[in-house]
């Protein structure tokens, strides 16, 4: 036991430092071949910020465990929107100026809509995968013509700052494009093992493993960034990773997970999980939409994001242990 203790320590440890790796040295490729900062900041920043969910998930539905799999893509949601937007609003009010984030809102709120009518009847099927998948695909191609579209965005500000702060040659971005991969792969080999292990050992279902330990593992790359850039005052970085993020979670985390192995949905999933997760995105849009200006997330809002990932996960323990 005291093995898988360290797998999970040891994995989330890897799992973080190389998706760091993993993003830094894809966006400096792109921009090397001249992509712009805002498709870098749409596209690249949200694949690389949610690789640890892709891969935890694609491993967890290949070895049998889907409770993992689909623990880790709504869990990772919920504490995006829950404890690290909690967390940044509350160090410093996020204030969203960027248009395109403000259309990414509503359009993450009719996905969480899709997501809750997709495990109604009890199962993530291979049809309902690659609907996810298809929806994902239409979505990035739609993000990659607003990229087009709009030369200059708050993001795109915001990113071309942080890709001159971060500059590096070529072949140390190969580099590390790479390695960052391998070890992503390998880190997440060892978490899912160790999960698994505590799992059986405690008795616990792998679903509340992926909704908690490895869901805030595999969101550690969105913390750690979204408070470094909003006291930079980069807000709309902030918060567009938490929306790349949950958009990639929701259809092609648990897409490429169903597609590789369809996936039974326990009762409490929908009663309990995609109604706390829709919650939480209905209240993200509302309060970040701005409908009368500027969205704007202040402490208050962020002090009570926080209060319901607390009683959340709270809720979480108490099902277990009594």
């Amino acid at each position: 036991m005291i093995n898988a203790f360290l797998a999970i320590i040891f994995g989330l440890a890897i799992l973080v430092w190389s998706a760091d790796r993993f993003v830094e040295g894809s966006a400096s490729i792109a921009r090397h071949f001249g992509i712009s900062p805002l498709l870098i900041g749409m596209v690249i920043l949200g694949f690389g910020t949610s690789a640890p969910e892709m891969v935890v998930s694609a491993l967890s539905a290949w070895q049998g465990n889907p409770g993992i799999a689909l623990g880790n893509a709504y869990g990772s949601n919920i504490t995006n929107i829950a404890l690290i937007l909690g967390l940044t609003a509350l160090i410093s009010p996020i204030a969203v100026h960027s248009k395109v984030l403000r259309k990414e809102l509503p359009i993450l709120t009719a996905i969480t809509v899709l997501a809750g009518w997709q495990v109604w009847d009890g199962e993530i099927t291979r049809t309902d995968a690659f609907v996810l998948l298809g929806v994902f695909s239409a979505l990035m191609g739609w993000i990659i013509w607003q990229g087009i579209q709009k030369k200059t965005d708050t993001l795109s500000n915001e990113m071309e700052q942080e890709l001159l702060a971060k500059t590096m040659p070529i072949n140390r971005a190969v580099f590390w494009l790479v390695s960052g991969l391998v070890l992503l792969i390998a880190s997440s080999r060892i978490l899912v093992w160790g999960a698994v292990e505590i799992a059986q050992f405690f008795g616990v279902s792998d679903l509340i493993i992926g909704l908690t330990i490895i869901a805030i593992g595999t969101s550690l790359p969105e913390l750690a960034s979204s408070i470094i850039a909003t006291r930079k005052g980069e807000h709309d970085i902030a918060l567009g990773n938490v929306l790349g993020s949950n958009l990639f979670n929701t259809l092609a985390v648990v897409g490429i997970a169903g597609a590789i192995h369809p996936m039974p949905v326990e009762p409490e999933v929908l009663s309990r999980d995609i109604l706390v997760m829709g919650v939480l995105t209905v209240s993200l849009f509302v309060i970040g939409y701005g409908f009368r200006g500027p969205g704007r997330i202040n402490r208050f809002e962020g002090g009570a994001l926080l209060v319901c990932y607390i009683g959340y996960i709270s809720y979480l323990i108490n099902t277990v242990f009594y």
